[in-house]
């Protein structure tokens, strides 16, 4: 890996490097995408059909589209009984988790007859996306549906790619049939992403559309954005380590590597104040990847978007983290606990040489769905808070609205809003 001393010009060049994977730079390719929005928006089941065939290279009609019980069980046969088992364990710690993150209607009452308060509602109907291709990935079933279950969302619709047998993966269904979806749909793309927007015969709209997906699906969730809520639109993977001398560089170069393995434009970073941890860092990467099954996609990942970075304080360090604001972020340092106090940004935060990023991405309990290309500086882990609304309760007795209602009128008529002073002042006409 590509070791630097950590200075300003690095910083600003590794920040614009980075900045170059976001889904908003690939401007080449939202032609295309609107194309199919607007074919699926007029022809619905039609054109979703064709570019089942055209893209997955896979028959799909009205009669196949919908995975059936059948199918479901038939899942069930080919899982691993112990991969289910651990899917089952996870999927606890996750609704455990994130049934502490749930909210509930609240009310606050007055003497003098007023009422404010807060009504919570769960979204009525979710769609779920869930990537084929490449890989397979249950985990990102029970991440997606957990907190929509939690939530109390009425209905959950989940869409995926077939494979070329026209089934999908046993684990995926397992995922999904545990979390408790509804109903499973063999659609994917940005395709899937419309008919989930707009509806067609067989795949019925949504209010909000969540999940990962390829650079055409987060440009398709993008582009609907409006008609329907999503969660984010996901860049590429990435990890950022923050380590000192006392840190284990096998442990450190095995982190660093469990996200570069994802794709080609995903990012590993290794800050440190130590110049041997670096040096032994750089090594052990060498020596894993090696061994390791992605080993083209670590090093394209790694030459183009990997870096150790050594800086001269641990002050200048946690600036660094706090300006990339990196998806996941593991303190390994003498006073982790510490240092978390002076994090501002990041994703996900991982305490301690054993807790390891993937711990976060199968098992713990707090979503892996995570803010990525910076936006951690404003954005959250998708959460229960994702799959509600919040609607104002307002009401006033007469006596009440009588002590104020002249001061309202005056503010409406300060912004030259009569109508809005009438219809208070009506209210106490003699």
């Amino acid at each position: 890996m590509k070791i630097l001393n950590l200075d300003s010009e690095t910083k600003n060049n590794i920040l614009e490097n980075l900045l170059k994977r976001s889904p908003n730079n690939y401007g080449e390719f939202e032609g295309r995408v609107n194309e199919i929005i607007e074919n699926i928006r007029a022809n619905g089941d039609q054109a979703l059909f064709e570019y089942t065939k055209k893209f997955d290279g896979v028959n799909i009609d009205a009669d196949t589209i919908l995975v059936t019980d059948e199918e479901i069980s038939q899942a069930y046969a080919q899982v691993d009984a112990n991969l289910l088992d651990v899917i089952r364990k996870s999927l606890v710690n996750i609704r455990e988790y994130h049934e502490k993150q749930k909210q509930y209607s609240w009310f606050d009452s007055k003497d003098n007859g007023i009422i404010l308060g807060q009504k919570v509602t769960p979204l009525q109907r979710v769609g779920v996306y869930v990537p084929g291709g490449k890989a397979v990935y249950p985990s990102s079933v029970l991440m997606n549906v957990l907190p929509a279950k939690v939530a109390g969302v009425d209905e959950i619709i989940m869409v995926t790619p077939p494979g070329k047998d026209g089934s999908v993966c046993p684990s995926t269904l397992v995922a999904a049939k545990e979390a408790g979806v509804d109903r499973i749909y063999k659609a994917g793309g940005a395709q899937a992403v419309a008919a989930l927007a707009f509806g067609t015969r067989s795949i019925p709209k949504v209010d909000k559309i969540v999940g990962p997906g390829n650079i055409y699906v987060a440009l398709a969730k993008k582009a609907v954005f409006g008609h329907v809520s999503i969660d984010s639109i996901a860049g590429p993977s990435e990890i950022l380590v923050l380590a000192d001398e006392s840190a284990n560089p096998r442990f450190v170069a095995a982190d660093l590597l469990s996200q570069a393995e994802h794709d080609e434009m995903a990012s590993a970073i290794l800050i440190t104040t130590s110049e041997t941890l670096a040096t032994q860092v750089s090594a052990e990467v060498d020596k894993f990847t090696e061994k390791l099954s992605r080993q083209r996609i670590i090093r394209t990942s790694l030459e183009n978007y990997g870096y150790i970075l050594v800086a001269a304080t641990m002050d200048e360090a946690i600036e660094t983290v706090n300006e990339i604001a990196s998806e996941h972020l593991e303190l390994v340092t003498k006073n982790p606990f510490e240092i978390m106090t002076k994090i501002r940004n990041a994703g996900a935060i991982f305490i301690g040489e054993y807790s390891s990023e993937p711990l976060g991405d199968y098992f713990a309990g707090p979503n892996h769905v995570l803010p990525t290309n910076g936006t951690a500086k404003f954005f959250s882990a998708l959460s229960v808070d994702d799959f509600i609304k919040k609607s104002s309760i307002i009401s006033y007795s007469k006596e009440a609205l009588e002590e104020v209602y002249k001061d309202i009128v005056q503010f409406a008529e300060c912004e030259g809003l009569t109508a809005h002073a009438n219809s208070i002042r009506v209210r106490f006409e003699d």
